[in-house]
């Protein structure tokens, strides 16, 4: 006898109970490993203005239910453009209009404006393939019964990358540059393991970021204040304008995620003269540190570097985070100590002549970025025997 499972496309966060949420999203308890799949962190969003409303983020998380009880979810959001994804797909919406056909609306399953890797099939374990099938064909339903174009999932792990290939869904590859700490008991043990003349570099670029006349701070938990929230507020609107046009985040997410996520933030600081003059918001996963958001009032030589990449890596070795992840792009990190990785999404195209073009193009993207990685590997700043240390 088969087991019935009932997929639902509810109408945002608010209807769907936390804990319920959080037994698939974090099964494990305690820190959860993706802080960005959570209840909290996806209703703040909701409830912010950040997504829904004319944000093109229109939330429809799907869950499974087995006898009324969720054993799986989605992060699924309806969207009318391709902002804030970070696995572009503006060319291909491009092509299929001037093809006739309409790209938007289409679905994504993804965190909004976050380029970081998490399971995007959340399940109650033991039921990995059950909940992801299950969810990835009631996406397709959804779709279809509604004639859409096509079905996204962004970031996504490896293993979903991999089972939803075998599901029918085309499989893409993508690159970020990742930290790894390899168990460093200081920063002088990371520099190390580079080479002389970049670690000489990387000791000068600290040492005039720290030069800029005030003192950096890190916050996290109740050290948190609204005064920290206005400052970074100011920074984050400058920078959002700056690369998007309009910031993607609503003032009030900004306290909402003072409110439920404390403890989930490590949001460091710079002071300068009684006045803060830059920023850097750090979400804190169970084995790794997502950095997301910088900005500043003032310019100041390496203060970048410093308070985004510096003092990321200090924090994880100091509180044994074996992972940074820096956010999207940026090949500037790599001298820096963060090395190539790759990201996977997956896609699903209604109309078959078009989808059968992307495949083709996936093909060859595919082995251009296996190539990249590479060749920036070997341009990494570790010693040759670095890998066999």
């Amino acid at each position: 006898m088969s087991t019935q499972i009932e997929v639902t496309a509810h109408d945002g966060y608010a209807s769907i109970p936390p804990d319920d949420w959080d037994a698939v999203a974090n099964p494990e308890g305690g820190r959860p490993a993706d802080p960005f799949t959570t209840h909290r962190f996806l209703l703040a969003l909701e409830r912010s203005g950040s997504t829904g409303g004319r944000s093109g983020w229109d939330a429809r998380p799907l869950t499974a239910s087995i006898d009324g009880r969720i054993v799986a979810a989605a992060p699924l959001y309806v969207k009318s453009h391709s902002q804030g994804e970070y696995i572009f797909d503006f060319a291909w919406a491009d092509a299929f209009e001037r093809a006739g056909g309409d790209y938007y609306p289409k679905l994504q399953i993804a965190v909004p404006f976050t380029p970081a890797t998490g399971r995007r099939f959340l399940t109650l374990p033991g039921l990995e393939d059950t909940g992801r099938s299950a969810l990835i064909q009631g996406a397709l339903a959804l779709a279809k019964g509604n004639d859409l174009s096509s079905v996204h999932v962004t970031f996504c792990t490896k293993d979903e990358a991999l089972a939803g290939a075998e599901l029918g869904l085309m499989p893409r590859a993508s690159q970020q540059f990742h930290w790894q700490n390899r168990g460093y008991a200081s920063f002088d043990a990371f520099l190390a393991d580079l080479s002389s003349r970049k670690r000489k570099t990387l000791r000068k670029e600290r040492e005039v970021a720290q030069a800029f006349g005030g003192t950096i701070h890190a916050f996290t938990g109740d050290r948190l204040r609204p005064e920290h929230w206005d400052a970074f507020w100011r920074f984050y609107q400058d920078t959002g304008a700056r690369k998007w046009g309009r910031p993607y985040l609503t003032r009030a997410f900004f306290d909402a995620i003072h409110e439920t996520m404390a403890d989930d933030i490590l949001l460091v600081m710079a002071e300068r003269d009684g006045r803060w003059v830059a920023g850097a918001l750090n979400f804190i996963g169970r084995e790794t540190l997502y950095g997301r958001y910088w900005g500043s009032s003032e310019h100041h030589p390496c203060l970048h570097f410093e308070m985004c990449y510096y003092q990321a890596m200090d924090w994880a070795i100091a509180h044994g985070i074996s992972h940074v992840e820096a956010g999207a792009q940026g090949e500037h990190k790599l001298a820096r100590g963060y090395l190539p990785v790759e990201t996977h999404s997956l896609h699903w195209i209604a109309n078959p002549a078009f989808a059968k073009a992307v495949a083709q193009y996936l093909e060859a993207e595919r082995a251009a970025v296996d190539e990249e990685i590479e060749v920036l590997t070997s341009y990494g700043p570790f010693r040759r025997d670095h890998e066999e240390r």
